[in-house]
């Protein structure tokens, strides 16, 4: 049965936006950024975190069409699920230290509902799953097992996530079995990915194998809601990568959009989280927390813990690549 025959919830119509101000205080890649000559901000826009160009593509052909959020969302994410190259996103990730591929993804739409998969198996597309999640059931969460069969129930088909050369670089790391998370994007573990479409409604997704050579059964932010990702329609969204264990012990997300409903530009609050994580665990130089942030007038930011980290944006037409400013800088 689908959710709304369980849910009554009020739907919220999205405000129609225009053009307005920019905040882009995210470093920028002069070489590779395109923003517009008068510094405006047009909707609709998507970003995602790292360079996933081809995701971010497809996302926009959906925006562009007038397509809604969430299908812009679905649209970029399978990009990147499908990509066998991909070694932290869906089919032919990364496995686990058992050898097996467990993937994690959520989906959050205009209204607030969400859906996710956690620890799901021999399924390529875990945000389309997520999607399922969220619109055909009461619940929220599926979980391994029981995550698969209701993939398979909603026509998805069972096939081995792991790739050849995932299983040779597997068995290479089995010799010593050292298991050294690397601080960027060999190992970043997600794309996490923000869309405002034509009417101005936010939604958000983020899909991910996990960290390389995880233990069994480990499950990091990516997949929960408030620290992976979070969208409230009336203020904006936030999305993490990296270190999924240290954006959950700060429910990062959450904590970004709310200084955001409390007057925060995505910027300032993007640092804000940070810096909440990195005063907090004296370990930091050993791990990278990266943040995007979009709020409902199309402004956006981006920060991290280490340099590195930067998102890709679609707007206008335009694909821009834009480079995070870092907590730490380099010597």
């Amino acid at each position: 049965m689908k959710r709304r025959n369980f849910l009554k919830n009020a739907s919220l119509t999205g405000l129609g936006l225009a053009v307005v101000p920019s905040i882009i205080s995210c470093e920028t890649d002069k070489k590779e950024q395109k923003a517009t000559a008068t510094g405006k901000i047009v909707v609709p826009v998507v970003v995602a975190t790292w360079r996933f160009h081809n995701a971010t593509k497809a996302a926009w052909e959906v925006l562009e069409k007038g397509g809604e959020s969430i299908d812009a969302i679905i649209a970029g994410c399978r990009v990147e699920e499908a990509d066998l190259k991909n070694t932290t996103v869906g089919n032919g990730g990364s496995p686990d230290r058992d050898g097996n591929v467990t993937l994690d993804a959520c989906i959050m739409n205009k209204e607030g509902n969400y859906g996710a998969v956690v620890c799901m198996e021999n399924i390529a597309h875990p945000i389309s799953v997520a999607r399922k999640v969220m619109e055909e059931t009461p619940h929220v969460i599926f979980a391994g097992k029981g995550a698969e069969q209701f993939a398979v129930e909603q026509g998805f088909k069972r096939e081995n996530l792991l790739t050849e050369s995932s299983k040779r670089a597997w068995e290479k790391w089995k010799v010593k079995s050292e298991y050294k998370p690397i601080i960027n994007i060999e190992n970043h573990d997600t794309i996490g990915m923000l869309a405002i479409d034509k009417n101005g409604d936010i939604s958000g997704g983020c899909t991910t194998s996990g960290m390389a050579y995880k233990m069994a059964g480990r499950v990091g932010d990516s997949a929960v809601i408030g620290s992976g990702l979070f969208i409230d329609n009336t203020v904006g969204g936030a999305t993490a990568t990296g270190m999924g264990e240290e954006v959950l012990k700060t429910v990062g997300s959450f904590l970004i959009v709310e200084l955001m409903r409390q007057g925060r530009t995505p910027q300032e609050a993007c640092e804000e989280g940070v810096r909440r994580i990195v005063e907090s665990n004296p370990n930091h130089n050993n791990f990278q927390v990266g943040y995007v942030a979009l709020n409902k007038k199309g402004e956006y930011g981006c920060y991290c813990i280490h340099g590195g980290f930067g998102i890709s944006k679609y707007q206008e037409g335009e694909q821009t690549y834009v480079k995070s400013g870092s907590y730490i800088k380099k010597a």
